[in-house]
C-alpha cells in the first residue's frame, strides 16, 4: 500500500465509486459477499487498492495545504516541481492560532514585531504525491488557498 487506508466513513461516502472499481473488475455484490467471507486477504487487497486511487486523485489535484498550530501557521503552495511556504510565526506565547480570538489577533498585529513571517520555497524530496501525503500525515489540511494568496499578495505588494 503505497498510502494508508480509507476510513469506514470515507468508503461509505464512496461507496459508489467503490462498486464502480469493483465492476471495472468483473466483481458484483454478490461476487463481492463472496470474497469477503471466503477470501478475506483479497478483500483487503481491493481495498488498498482503491484506498491508493483515490488518494492519488485527491493529491494529485492538491495545489494549496494548510497547517495550524498554536503559534505557528504553515501555509503551502505545492507546485508541479516544487512547493513554496509562507509561515507565520508569533512572538507572544499567549496566541494561539487554533481559535478565532488568535486569527483576530493575527490579522491585527501581521505587520508588527509580534509576528515573523517566513518564506520558503524547496524542490520535492519525493515524488510529490508522496512529500504532499507526508504533510497532510503530519497535519496540514487541504486548502482552497485563499489564505495563502491572501498573505502572499499583501507580502509581495
Amino acid at each position: 500500500m503505497k498510502y494508508k487506508r480509507l476510513t469506514k466513513e470515507q468508503f461509505e461516502e464512496l461507496h459508489v465509486e467503490f462498486s464502480n472499481f469493483l465492476a471495472t473488475q468483473s466483481i458484483d455484490k454478490k461476487e463481492w459477499d463472496t470474497i469477503k467471507a471466503n477470501k478475506p486477504e483479497i478483500a483487503e487487497q481491493e481495498l488498498d487498492v482503491f484506498s491508493d486511487l483515490i488518494w492519488e486523485g485527491v493529491l494529485k489535484n492538491t495545489h494549496y495545504l494548510e497547517h495550524f498550530s498554536k503559534n505557528h501557521i504553515f501555509l503551502f503552495h505545492c507546485q508541479e516541481k516544487l512547493i513554496q511556504s509562507i509561515v507565520l510565526k508569533s512572538l507572544d506565547t499567549t496566541i494561539d492560532f487554533m481559535n478565532k480570538e488568535g486569527l483576530q489577533w493575527l490579522s491585527d498585529n501581521m505587520f508588527t514585531e509580534q509576528v515573523e513571517i517566513h518564506l520558503g520555497k524547496k524542490e520535492y524530496e519525493t515524488l510529490r504525491n508522496e512529500s504532499i501525503f507526508k504533510l497532510i500525515t503530519e497535519g496540514a489540511i487541504l486548502s482552497d488557498g485563499q489564505l495563502y494568496l491572501q498573505i502572499n499578495g499583501i507580502i509581495q505588494s
